[in-house]
């Protein structure tokens, strides 16, 4: 291993199964490698030919399509662990990561469980049990009930106690399910209906919790690792305030708002939530952070997040190593001065979403890709040229990541990046990334957890300028002579009837010239 940290070592375990799919399976999986330890992977009928089944040491399928068919069947991962000799179990992110009773099983089983313990699990997996552990560490919290609303009478009357607007949250939950902005007394009972409604269909849990509402904060989270002898580090922090419908969908590191200062007393906030949950391994602690400086805690994942890449890329270390590490007993080798964030990173999270359509999932076959490289440049993705997108799961299909020695330069960096990747057959995010990265207030910094759904209309409308409308007209040409030397449609589905007005996003043009450039090169 070669990281800031490297370190010679023996593998720390012989087998590893990787009880998930797509891009987190591979980024297990390329972890493993590097340890020297053998995967299992498994996967539902519908993952037969993913990337992350070929790439694994072995590969069981455990189920049907649908998730609850398959990946979270849990007692049958575990069975397929003890089957194929694995070790441990490594949940990824989403699916049985974050389930106590899963952890539990795992442990029973005489298996490791690469996370933390079940009683961390449980104990920072209800966000009002959250709140009252981090209360009683001395963390600051949002003002709100500690315990889940029985009626809406207790709504009300807490809701006039803290003033409007206020937020309903899911006990039990995440993603921005069973969540709703209250701005005024007469809207609350049909929220909070609806409220637990979602959170009863999402998490199988309607407990229901109210907070005061806090306008304009940024989302800033706290990366941590604790090892199994009492050792807590924080890795500094990432940027999160990119949210549609509170789902994030670009990440940085470090944050534009948080000083060398502000970052340490974040950080020790951090370190004593996680040390009074008793936890171990890779956690994260999210807060909302004011325009004052003034933060509050919202939770902890239990779990490796999403966007912990750019967080390595700043920290230089890889933080899935550091999991299985510290899930076979290793401890850790440094303190917390050695931890200085390192230039900067940004992620964008590549979806199969129409981001013109209201960002409806798309589904097809990926007829091409063509993934970006260059100085700077990650792609942690689990599609391939032939992959079929369905509607089964997530619709992330990759994340994108770029590292550089200033942000400037890493919006520059990404926004080049994004105009090299090409992917065919499904619509996908990359336009609006691409308009955000052109923003000037994301250019700036000047965003909050708000920024972008008041923005949204205008990163999200199709383009019409002049240089669209050159590129249209030669993405149609490049079409019609498709259509011309095969003899039939081409997979675009486009003629070059009717261009000289067309609304064709500048993206769908690059990528069709992007695609015969590769080809003429081929």
């Amino acid at each position: 291993m070669s990281t800031r940290f490297g370190i010679r070592e023996t593998p720390p375990f012989r087998k590893l199964l990787i009880a998930n799919r797509g891009e987190i399976a591979l980024r297990v999986i390329r972890a493993c490698q590097e340890l020297g330890v053998r995967t299992v992977a498994v996967y539902s009928e519908a993952d037969a030919r993913a990337p992350h089944v070929r790439e694994a040491d072995e590969a069981v399928c455990i189920g049907p399509a649908p998730s609850s068919q398959s990946y979270l069947v849990g007692e049958r991962v575990i069975e397929v662990a003890k089957r194929t000799g694995a070790e441990a179990i490594h949940p990824g992110y989403g699916f049985l990561s974050e389930r106590a009773w899963f952890a539990r099983a795992v442990r029973e089983a005489g298996l490791v469980f690469v996370g933390p313990p079940a009683e961390a699990i449980e104990a920072m997996g209800s966000k009002t049990a959250a709140r009252q552990l981090a209360i009683s560490a001395g963390v600051p919290v949002v003002p709100g009930t500690t315990e889940a609303l029985r009626n809406v009478e207790e709504a009300m009357a807490v809701a006039e106690s803290f003033g409007y607007p206020v937020l309903l949250k899911a006990a039990a939950g995440g993603g921005g399910k069973g969540m709703r902005v209250v701005r005024s007394a007469d809207a609350l009972a049909d929220a909070l209906a609806s409220a637990k409604r979602e959170a009863l269909n999402a998490f199988g849990d309607d407990a229901v919790y109210v907070e005061k509402y806090i306008e304009g904060p940024r989302h800033v989270e706290i990366q941590v690792l604790a090892d199994a002898h009492g050792n807590i580090v924080h890795l500094g922090e990432r940027e999160c305030s990119v949210q549609r419908r509170h789902q994030k969908m670009i990440e940085e590191a470090p944050s534009v708002a948080v000083s060398p200062e502000l970052r340490a007393r974040m950080g020790e906030t951090a370190v004593a939530a996680a040390r009074a949950a008793g936890y171990v391994n890779a956690g994260t602690c999210e807060f909302l952070l004011d325009r004052s400086g003034a933060f509050y805690f919202l939770e902890m994942n239990t779990r490796i997040q999403v966007e912990h890449p750019v967080t390595e890329l700043v920290m230089g270390l890889d933080l899935v190593q550091w999991q299985i590490r510290i899930a076979a007993g290793t401890p850790l080798p440094f303190e917390q001065r050695a931890f200085t964030p390192r230039g900067w990173a940004i992620e964008c999270r590549i979806t199969s979403e129409d981001s013109t359509n209201g960002f409806l999932p798309s589904t097809g076959r990926v007829e091409y890709l063509h993934v970006p490289s260059g100085p700077g440049v990650r792609w942690d993705g689990g599609i391939e040229t032939g992959s079929e997108i369905g509607l089964y799961y997530d619709p992330m299909l990759a994340k994108l990541i770029v590292h550089a020695p200033t942000r400037d330069l890493a919006i520059a960096r990404m926004r080049r990046a994004l105009l090299e990747l090409t992917i065919d057959g499904v619509e996908t995010s990359r336009g609006f990334h691409l308009r955000v990265m052109d923003h000037p207030a994301f250019q700036s910094g000047d965003i909050s957890i708000q920024w972008l759904e008041e923005n949204l209309p205008a990163l999200t409308a199709p383009v019409r300028d002049p240089e669209s409308l050159r590129l249209a007209a030669l993405s149609a040409a490049l079409l019609a002579h498709d259509e011309r030397t095969s003899g039939r449609p081409s997979a675009a589905g486009a003629s070059s009837a009717g261009v000289t007005a067309p609304s064709v996003p500048v993206e769908s043009a690059w990528a069709t010239v992007a695609r015969h450039e590769a080809m003429r090169r081929s």
